[in-house]
């Protein structure tokens, strides 16, 4: 058989030849038996895999061995939704058939209180794997790029010869310039500030924690962590629904920060500003990230209010319709463009841009510029030709 009839015999799938003429075998004949029982015509909740939690442990071993992680892990999502496995990750020997992945992290998260005690470390053994591996994606240039943006933001008139920042002396020496010795003779320096003992920023993430939310929620909680190991930083962070979780004591360890959400319910964005405002006691000094799709379900005009009342006391508000890698999210355009034209952008960012963002805030600049200069679009203010 030709590589691509092969291919095209795979993709029509069935137990025929499926008008290529061809029929498979060997490893081929049980791809496609694995594919059939998730994506054929007779598949569902109650065929294809069946109910039975060995045979979908047998067919989760299946896909790992014929196909790779990405592709297994849009096959674990798919057979979630079409074939209601969501109540079978409740037993340990499925749970440790599954390829951890941010998804199945969310998927566990969503069930909560439902996982029976003898899952229940199973499941955190899973979260753990997938955290272990995000942070060793995501801590190192998080650290770099965030520590790098507070000692540049800690300048000083006085620095040491090696913390001179050149660049910034000579433009604020130009005038100083002598023609003759075509050089300029400074007479302010600008230098990096060393690392203050105390705290110079604040960092609050206000998390929405409804279902849509789940993976920005599993990323911001390991980001969470990862910048309250910083020194010079103090972070919060604050879960909402229609209630309101501060969850900044389980820092330390962001896997007990994950299972202390509790993904689904409604959403009070309100609610939830009320109370970081309560909290933050150097608002100029503040950068607070608001992640939600800004479905909002209880005032929105009241937190409209209270955003532009955070802007004009000094804080620095930018809302994250997402935190994921999942693309464009669904989100509320209307409040989305409201924010905007209060000065608070708002647009999806993925992971591995996080790092850079948080630098930029903490270097006070304009987020919104900062958010053209990479290309990433921004919601804009009712009315404005973008939208």
């Amino acid at each position: 058989m030709s590589e691509r009839l092969r291919r095209w015999r795979l993709i029509l799938g069935g137990q025929d030849a499926d008008g290529t003429g061809q029929s498979l075998s060997g490893v081929d004949a049980k791809r496609d038996a694995t594919l059939a029982a998730l994506y054929g015509e007779d598949s569902g909740p109650r065929a294809g895999l069946g109910g039975s939690s060995p045979r979908v442990a047998r067919w989760l071993g299946d896909i790992r061995g014929y196909f790779p992680s990405s592709v297994v892990q849009v096959m674990q999502r798919d057979a979630m939704e079409r074939l209601g496995l969501r109540e079978l990750l409740l037993e340990p020997e499925l749970l440790d058939s599954v390829q951890p992945d941010v998804h199945l992290v969310g998927t566990l998260l969503s069930l909560g209180r439902a996982i029976p005690e003898h899952s229940r470390e199973t499941a955190r053994a899973v979260v753990g794997r997938v955290v272990d591996e995000l942070e060793k994606r995501l801590a190192q240039p998080t650290r770099q790029a965030v520590g790098g943006a507070l000692h540049r933001a800690d300048r000083t008139s006085r620095p040491r010869p090696a913390d001179i920042d050149w660049n910034r002396t000579v433009l604020a020496n130009l005038r100083h310039y002598q023609p003759e010795q075509r050089t300029v003779v400074p007479q302010r320096l600008i230098g990096h500030g060393r690392r203050l003992p105390s705290v110079s920023r604040q960092i609050v993430l206000c998390l929405d924690q409804s279902g849509s939310m789940a993976a920005s929620v599993v990323y911001a909680s390991v980001f969470a962590a990862v910048l309250a190991s910083i020194r010079s930083l103090r972070t919060r962070v604050v879960a909402f629904d229609t209630a309101v979780a501060d969850l900044t004591d389980a820092l330390a360890d962001p896997v007990e920060l994950l299972f202390g959400v509790q993904l689904g319910g409604g959403t009070d964005i309100n609610a939830a500003l009320a109370y970081c405002a309560d909290r933050i006691d150097s608002p100029r000094d503040t950068v607070l990230v608001l992640i939600s799709d800004l479905f909002e379900g209880g005032d929105e005009e009241a937190m409209l209010r209270r955003a532009q009342a955070l802007r004009a006391d000094g804080v620095q508000v930018i809302c994250l319709l997402a935190l994921s890698d999942d693309g464009a999210p669904a989100y509320d355009h209307d409040t989305a463009a409201a924010l905007a034209a209060l000065g608070v952008p708002a647009f999806a960012c993925t992971p591995d841009r996080f790092p850079d963002l948080m630098a930029a805030a903490i270097g006070q600049q304009d987020i919104a510029t900062w958010a053209a200069s990479h290309d990433i679009p921004l919601a804009a203010p009712a009315g404005d030709p973008a939208e």
